[in-house]
């Protein structure tokens, strides 16, 4: 199925020059840039990008999964930790793009790894260049350093499909026209 996805390269990816290397390997594996855009991000946008209430219990849930002691309320330390990866997003440039290609979400996500670099495979764009992990970063208080925002799929299979690319693809580049829809291959 062709689709479209959003992806970012975080300050980390940006500041250490990889870019280049990471768009190198979205294009071998097939997949085309529909658009880009070299940015800047603020609190505003990131808390549009993130839907804190939605993504805290998720995020808290990964944090105890690497052996954070994040207390009785999971979604609470998941509000902090999004509010330290927050001010991580604005540290520097990030690179906004829109992926194409057949079944792109999914295999963005595959090539990108998991959102842990410390238990992302090597062959994957966290499991090479990754040099942080969830659990330190924790400790220190701060945003995972994990190069790349990827976008995932609704595991919804009706028109609802690609809510999550659709509504960061919209919010990063509203008026493109961008979104996925049936049978779209532009």
């Amino acid at each position: 199925m062709f689709e479209k996805t959003l992806i970012i390269l975080k300050p980390d990816a940006m500041s250490r020059g990889l870019a280049g290397k990471i768009i190198a390997r979205f294009e071998r594996a097939g997949l085309k840039i529909a658009a880009a855009r070299l940015d800047r991000t603020s609190a505003e946008m990131l808390d549009k990008h993130y839907r804190v209430e939605k993504l805290a219990p998720i995020i808290g849930k990964k944090s105890k999964d690497a052996g954070t002691d994040v207390g009785d309320d999971v979604a609470a330390y998941g509000r902090m930790v999004l509010s330290w990866n927050q001010s991580y997003m604005m540290e520097g440039p990030i690179l906004v793009m829109v992926l194409k290609g057949e079944n792109a979400i999914k295999r963005v996500r595959a090539l990108v790894g998991a959102t842990d670099p410390q238990n992302a495979p090597p062959g994957t764009i966290r499991g090479d260049f990754g040099v942080d992990s969830i659990a330190i970063a924790n400790s220190e208080r701060r945003g995972t350093a994990n190069l790349v925002h990827a976008s995932d799929k609704s595991d919804k299979l009706d028109e609802n499909q690609y809510e999550e690319a659709n509504d960061e693809i919209s919010l990063w580049f509203p008026g493109a026209g961008l979104e996925n829809r049936y049978d779209h291959r532009d």
